[in-house]
């Protein structure tokens, strides 16, 4: 029975290292992409919270630049740091107004863009006749 565990043991001799080697990389990947969900997250909380205050200023009576001032939302919030803006576009209708904030969250990883797109639509408000 001693024999059986002190043949055992020689064969398993750096087996912790391989288990390292095989282990860490993978607990790295996942507390890499969680991170990185969390960086998206926010950058999206930002570009919608944006879109919404520019449909917000652009719906008033008197029709501000809501792209504007989603742009000035998004440096007034930091989101400089998390959201790399491409876009900001304001568009209306007949009785609406639409801002649509886009342009991707900071990566870890050289290259990759992932794309956050958020629109905000509100009513055009005016004087009631």
């Amino acid at each position: 029975m001693l024999r059986i565990t002190k043949s055992r043991l020689r064969t398993e001799r750096g087996a912790a290292t391989l288990e390292t080697v095989v282990v860490w990389p993978a607990v790295f990947l996942i507390f890499l992409t969680i991170l990185h969900a969390g960086f998206w997250f926010h950058a999206r909380n930002i570009a919608i919270g944006a879109a919404q205050e520019g449909a917000r200023v652009a719906s008033a009576q008197s029709r501000g630049d809501g792209a504007a001032r989603a742009a000035e939302f998004i440096s007034d919030a930091g989101g400089d740091d998390v959201l790399t803006v491409t876009d900001i576009r304001q568009s209306e209708t007949a009785d609406t107004v639409t801002v649509t904030v886009t342009g991707y969250s900071e990566s870890f990883v050289p290259g990759l863009e992932i794309t956050v797109t958020q629109s905000s639509t509100a009513p055009l408000k005016g004087w009631i006749e």
